[in-house]
């Protein structure tokens, strides 16, 4: 999933020329907390809200109403911009936005092409939305977490067993971040499961791997095992949510 798809490419910019009043104006106009600053189209700078908030009057509490709309309207907005920019190319994946945005501990940056002209502004809350539509949550269904063990073959046997059973996968989502040794978490979430067929389906799954839990997004109902599935016990009553 690359930015280019899910970046808004309707970017509101200001001028280097412009004033804090006016970015304000914009920022709560649109309900956004950064803004490009462009000079005849070409990205300078960047200022945020939190730009805006360092360059307020510090007592801002005892002055008159003029005194601070004087001071809004006099600082321009090349005087308090970041110029130290960061951006990330249009064809960079969101994973790959995501650990900038985390790595520098921002909530969003331009987005610009192969000239570095500027093409759209990717937020966290853009992130949200790719990786939600890549978990296939919109779909709802159930979602499956295991411990799978890591060998050429086990994933499949997890595939087989779904299909098997007449139900189709939206997504499938691997991690070996703190698994551990010679096994990984998977995640697979799936929809058109015949409920009645539905425990028959997890006692399959528990013969080809551990389930962690198991959450019907449809039914809003969850299953979460505190010990190993494997173990021989069995397995618990489903909770409402």
């Amino acid at each position: 999933m690359l930015v280019r798809d899910w970046m808004s490419k309707h970017v509101i910019t200001i001028a280097a020329n412009d004033n804090m009043q006016r970015a304000i104006d914009l920022m709560m106009d649109h309900h956004i907390s950064m803004l490009p600053v462009t000079v005849q189209g070409k990205l300078i700078g960047i200022v945020t809200d939190r730009d805006l908030r360092r360059a307020a009057p510090s007592d801002v509490a005892v002055l008159e109403v003029k005194q601070i709309l004087y001071h809004l309207g006099r600082v321009e907005i090349q005087a308090i911009m970041s110029v130290d920019l960061i951006t990330v190319p249009q064809n960079f994946t969101v994973d790959e936005t995501a650990q900038v945005l985390l790595k520098h501990k921002i909530s969003g940056c331009p987005v610009v092409d192969d000239t570095g002209a500027l093409v759209g502004v990717i937020t966290r809350n853009d992130l949200f939305k790719a990786m939600i539509s890549l978990s296939g949550a919109p779909q709802l269904g159930i979602q499956f977490g295991f411990l799978l063990e890591d060998r050429p073959g086990s994933l499949q046997e997890l595939v087989d067993v779904i299909r098997d059973h007449n139900a189709r996968l939206v997504s499938i989502m691997s991690t070996y971040d703190h698994a551990p040794p010679g096994f990984r978490y998977t995640y697979l979430r799936v929809f058109s499961v015949d409920r009645q067929r539905l425990v028959q389906l997890k006692e399959k799954l528990r013969e080809k791997a551990e389930i962690l839990y198991i959450v019907d997004h449809r039914e809003k109902t969850r299953e979460v095992y505190a010990a190993p599935i494997n173990s021989g016990r069995p397995l618990p009553e489903a909770k409402e949510l």
